[in-house]
C-alpha cells in the first residue's frame, strides 16, 4: 500500500472549481456500445460472418480502420467539457476480440492517452464481448474476472451470451469495483426475453453481494448496455435500483438514468421507440451525504450526444448516427449514445 501511495503522489489530476473557493479532482467513468466493432478476419469458431463488417465486400480493411477512428474520436471527447481529457475508465460492449481493442487504443485519437485493456473472450456465439479500458496513470487494477451468465431456453438448450466482467482497482488510492455488462437482447419481444435479463440482474446482485460481504463499505459501479430501461423489472425488482440519492445505501444501487429516462432522454431508438438501455449504477458508498467529498464520490450523470452523433435529416433524424445501415457502412458511429458519470474529490 505504501508503494501505491507514493505512486499516486506523482499524479497531476485535472481539477475543477465550483464557485470561487472549492477545487475538486475529477474523473470521468464512461460506457459505450461500439456497434459491432469486428475485425476483417473470419473466425471459424464464431458466427462473426453475421457481423456487418464481414458483409462489406469492397475496401473492408479501409472501412474497418475508419470505424476504429470514429469510435476513438467519440471516446476521446466523453467528459472532456469538465476534465479536459478523455475518460479515466471506459466500459465497452459489442467488440469482437482483443485485437480490435488494441487497434482502438493505438488509434491516433487515443494513442497518447495511455489506455490499457482488460478483456476476456465470452461464450457468445457471434463473438461479442465486453471490455474495460483504463488510463494507467490514474487507475491501477488489482484483480479482474469474467462471470459467465448461464441461461437456458424453455426447450432446455443453452443460450450463450456475454459474460459480466468484474474489475477491481485503485482510482488514485481508492479501491473501486466495476462491473461491465451487456445483457441479453429483446429478440423475440420484451416480455418473452425478459427472464434472460432478470437472470443477468441476479448475477449482478450475486457479484455485488459477494463484494459487500467481504467489505461492507466497498465502492461499486455497474455499467452496461442492459437492453432494459431503468423502470423495467430487472432493475427495479431484482437489483432494486433507486431513483433518488437519499434512498440509496451501501447495499442498494442508485440509478441516475431513471430520472433522465422520465424526462424523455434516450441512448438509442428503434422502430419509433426510444429507450435508455445504457446505464451506470452506483452504490451508496459513492454518494456524498454531507457534500464534503472527502473521497471520490458521484457528482453527475450524462448522456454524451453531441450533434455529430445523431442523424441530421431524413426518416431517422435525431436517432443515433449508426455505423452500418441497409447499404453498408455509413461512416457513422454507433446505434447507441455513450453514457458517463463524473466522480469528484475535494482538493481542500
Amino acid at each position: 500500500m505504501k508503494q501505491l501511495n507514493l505512486f499516486f503522489l506523482g499524479i497531476l489530476c485535472t481539477s475543477i472549481s465550483f464557485g470561487q473557493t472549492k477545487k475538486f479532482k475529477i474523473h470521468t467513468v464512461a460506457f459505450y456500445n461500439l456497434e459491432n466493432l469486428f475485425d476483417t478476419i473470419n473466425n471459424l469458431e464464431k458466427n462473426d460472418e453475421a457481423s456487418p463488417m464481414m458483409n462489406i465486400k469492397k475496401n473492408r480493411s479501409k472501412v474497418y480502420f475508419q470505424k476504429v477512428e470514429n469510435m476513438a474520436r467519440v471516446i476521446s471527447e466523453i467528459g472532456f467539457e469538465k476534465t479536459k481529457r478523455s475518460p479515466t475508465i471506459v466500459g465497452l460492449a459489442e467488440i469482437e476480440n482483443k485485437t480490435v481493442l488494441e487497434d482502438l487504443v493505438h488509434s491516433k485519437q487515443l494513442f497518447s492517452k495511455g489506455y490499457e485493456i482488460i478483456h476476456y473472450d465470452s461464450p457468445d456465439l457471434r463473438g461479442i464481448d465486453v471490455a474495460l479500458l483504463y488510463q494507467k496513470k490514474y487507475f491501477v487494477p488489482i484483480s479482474h474476472k469474467p462471470y459467465e451468465l448461464k441461461i437456458w431456453s424453455t426447450k432446455g438448450y443453452r443460450i450463450y451470451t456475454r459474460d459480466v466482467l468484474l474489475v477491481s482497482g485503485y482510482l488514485e488510492n481508492e479501491l473501486v469495483h466495476i462491473l461491465v455488462n451487456h445483457w441479453p437482447s429483446r429478440r423475440g419481444g420484451e416480455k418473452k426475453s425478459r427472464p434472460k435479463r432478470e437472470k443477468a440482474a441476479y448475477l449482478n446482485k450475486k457479484i455485488i453481494d459477494s463484494i459487500l460481504n467481504d467489505s461492507p463499505n466497498s465502492k461499486i459501479i455497474s455499467m452496461g448496455d442492459l437492453n432494459d430501461d431503468p423502470i423495467n423489472s430487472s432493475l427495479k425488482n431484482i437489483l432494486q435500483t433507486k431513483k433518488k440519492l437519499q434512498q440509496t445505501t451501501d447495499t442498494l444501487l442508485y440509478n441516475p438514468y431513471e430520472s433522465l429516462f422520465e424526462k424523455g432522454n434516450c441512448t438509442l431508438g428503434y422502430k419509433d421507440n426510444i429507450n435508455l438501455f445504457d446505464q451506470i449504477l452506483i452504490n451508496g458508498s459513492l454518494i456524498s451525504v454531507n457534500k464534503k467529498f472527502e473521497t471520490f464520490k458521484f457528482f453527475k450523470a450524462h448522456i454524451f450526444n453531441p450533434s455529430y452523433l445523431s442523424v441530421q435529416k431524413g426518416k431517422y433524424k435525431s436517432y443515433p448516427y449508426r455505423s452500418f445501415g441497409y447499404h453498408g457502412f455509413t461512416n457513422g458511429f454507433s446505434d447507441h449514445y455513450p453514457v458517463y458519470i463524473y466522480l469528484i474529490k475535494s482538493m481542500d
